[in-house]
């Protein structure tokens, strides 16, 4: 076992008090009997070294610079605008859909949003309904997103720097096109404080997890 790391109870424990939900497994290690079941026990999980990237906060694929943008029937107009302001400031955005202003269901966009966010194909996701409430329970569905109905600036800067959230919602019919740029922005340019905010959003992924492995 010359040269090869080995996962024992202590750092399963380690993970447990620190408040994460996962230890990292080097190539070729060893992970001992006890270390698998006091990791069964406690409800962490092994997490291979090559599938994760350092110091990335939890529920969050590597940082792709691309906007995935979706929207109902209901935000397509105001999606429209969004488009054109990102656009002309140098962002790369992925348009999802809808198309027309034809009646559709937000479900399917937002599942549209929130799926690439969580393969790490867009870097952040904004999905636009009516109100921007069930845009965010239904992106909420999805593994790893993390969304938030922006309703004001102050709310979109918490999301990010306090939430790690990586979707933000928006309602059409509760807020005008200025407001809503400048929530944009605010989301956009906020990054995420960690710290004690680390902590508890790791605790929001453990309760993701838990379901996960029923």
């Amino acid at each position: 076992m010359a040269g090869r790391k080995v996962i024992s109870e202590r750092d399963v424990r380690e993970a447990k008090s620190e408040g994460r939900s996962a230890v990292i497994v080097p190539a070729n290690a060893i992970v001992t009997a006890l270390a698998e079941d006091t990791a069964r026990s406690l409800g962490i999980t092994f997490q291979s070294e090559s599938h994760h990237v350092a110091d990335q906060p939890p529920g969050q694929a590597p940082e792709n610079p691309a906007i995935c943008i979706g929207s109902d029937h209901g935000g397509f107009a105001l999606k429209s605008e969004v488009i054109k302001k990102l656009e002309a400031a140098g962002h790369t955005v992925i348009d999802v859909g809808t198309d027309s202003p034809a009646s559709c269901d937000y479900p399917d966009f937002a599942y549209a949003v929130a799926n690439l966010v969580a393969n790490g194909k867009a870097g952040r996701g904004i999905m636009i309904d009516g109100v921007g409430v069930g845009s965010a329970i239904a992106c909420n569905k999805v593994p790893g997103v993390r969304a938030a109905c922006g309703y004001t600036e102050f709310a979109a800067w918490n999301a990010r720097a306090h939430n790690n959230a990586n979707v933000l919602t928006l309602g059409s019919r509760a807020m005008g096109i200025e407001v809503v740029h400048r929530i944009v922005d605010v989301f956009l340019s906020t990054d995420f404080e960690g710290g004690r905010h680390e902590r508890r959003v790791r605790k929001m992924q453990d309760i993701e997890d838990r379901f996960l492995r029923r």
